[in-house]
Order: C-alpha cells, then sequence, then structure tokens
C-alpha cells in the first residue's frame, strides 16, 4: 500500500514549458492529501529556490539532488561537499572559467552574470542568484554546484572532483553533488523519520538526477518526454506534465 509520494519538481510536477504545475496535477495533489498519503518533494533545487509550487503544501523537502532533507521545517539530513573537492574545482575554475552556481545551504550564487547563466536561469525559471566566486565563500560549506558546461567535458571535470559525481539531466549543463549523495538519500531519511519503507513510497521524475529516486522507490513513473534510461529505470512511464501525467499514473496504479 503506497502511503508517501516523492516528486522532482521542473519537468515532473511542474511543466518546463509553463512553468506551471497543471491543473490535473493539483487535482492528484488533494485527493492524496484526502487519502492521507504523505507528499514530498524530490528535487535539485535548493530550497530557497522553489518558488513554483503555488501554494501546494508537503510534508517534506529533498533539496539538492538529496544533500539536505527536511521534515516539518526541521533538517534532518546533510551531506555537503567535502572542501577538498571544493578547493580543487576553485583551482581548476581558475585554469578553466567555467560558468557556474554554487549552492549552500541557504542560498544560490553564480560565477558571473552572462549569457549562458542567463540562458539557464530562463530555462528553468530559476532565481536570479547573487555574484559570487568560491574564493568569495571560503568556509561555506557547498551542498550543491552546477556547471555550464557540455558532456565533452565531462571526464575532464571529474578528474578534479574525486569525490563527486556529475548527474546530467541536460546537455548543457551538470549537477555536481557528494559521491555519496543522491535522492535515495534523503527519500530514506524522510521514510525513516514516518517509519515507512520504501515499498510503501512511490516516486515521478524525468530526468537522470532521479534515478535513483525512481529505482529506491516500491513504485516508480517515468514522465513522457524523459530520456531513455529515465524510463528504464521506472516501473512505469506516464504521458507529459501538461498531458495530465501524474493524474494518469495515479488513477493507472488506482492510487486515487
Amino acid at each position: 500500500m503506497i502511503k508517501a509520494v516523492f516528486f522532482d519538481i521542473d519537468g515532473t510536477l511542474v511543466s518546463l514549458e509553463t512553468h506551471r504545475i497543471p491543473q490535473s496535477a493539483h487535482i492528484a495533489l488533494e485527493r492524496l492529501r484526502q487519502r492521507g498519503i504523505k507528499l514530498f518533494i524530490c528535487s535539485g533545487r535548493p530550497y530557497c529556490a522553489i518558488d513554483n509550487l503555488e501554494g501546494e503544501q508537503f510534508d517534506g523537502f529533498i533539496t539538492v539532488n538529496g544533500g539536505i532533507c527536511s521534515v516539518g521545517g526541521k533538517t534532518i539530513l546533510k551531506r555537503p561537499i567535502s572542501s577538498a573537492d571544493v578547493n580543487s574545482w576553485n583551482s581548476y575554475l581558475k585554469k578553466n572559467p567555467i560558468d557556474c552556481f554554487f549552492i549552500t545551504e541557504n542560498q544560490v550564487f553564480m560565477s558571473r552574470k552572462c549569457n549562458e547563466t542567463d540562458r539557464f536561469i530562463k530555462l528553468l525559471n530559476f532565481i536570479t542568484p547573487q555574484v559570487a566566486g568560491l574564493d568569495q565563500l571560503a568556509g561555506t560549506p557547498i551542498f550543491q554546484m552546477v556547471g555550464l558546461f557540455g558532456t565533452e567535458l565531462d571526464e575532464e571535470t571529474k578528474m578534479a572532483l574525486p569525490n563527486c559525481r556529475l548527474t546530467r539531466w541536460h546537455s548543457t549543463f551538470s549537477d555536481i553533488v557528494p559521491a555519496d549523495s543522491n535522492k535515495s538519500f534523503g527519500m530514506k531519511a524522510a521514510l525513516d523519520h514516518f517509519g515507512l519503507k520504501p515499498d510503501e513510497c512511490m516516486a515521478f521524475g524525468d530526468g537522470a538526477n532521479d534515478l535513483e529516486m525512481l529505482r529506491y522507490a516500491g513504485l516508480s513513473v517515468a514522465m513522457g518526454g524523459c530520456i531513455a534510461c529515465v524510463e528504464s529505470a521506472a516501473s512505469y512511464k506516464t504521458d507529459a506534465p501538461d498531458n495530465d501525467g501524474i493524474l494518469n499514473a495515479l488513477e493507472h496504479f488506482s492510487i486515487i
């Protein structure tokens, strides 16, 4: 029996076309609440950049791809990037000027304002961060970095980040998180908090950073339009967000 549902945001709960939650998803969330099912956000976004949920209420938030988990306003899990990798990446950037976003527990910074960062902000309808480099953020825990580079630099950048993993869900940028962190770690913390098991939860996602989440959940759904590896990791593939994908999947499995 499903007692908890986890939702990615961009491309899953929120349409990448309209940057809105489809009305059918609002209906689905309300029906889940009426059945007493707990609702969680499980996103690559930091909490300070989650501004697109249109008043919907959730029991917990797994953010920065599993690096932070909070329930009822209380943080129960934190997994920052090691200071060694932050310093290594800072040295790499000084020789290889790549545009980046740096995410702390409560803020987002960008290395500079330029066409690349503007494209990222527009794609995700993201907040406009302050400009700051890693030198300025020295001593502040960094939970996630987003490098605006293509796949041709993946192997090179991995060498500069030996204790991190690159999670790419778009061809023009990659999320950088600790190697021992992904969305499933945040899910486990949330489920443990409520005394629930993985086979009692359901997850919805669409990107490569959702793979561990989908594999961890007892029942998992890939959104329409997702990449092939996401579909293969999920129990079921539904329609795109704007084609009532969330509602359709929940009705298909008779969850609501």
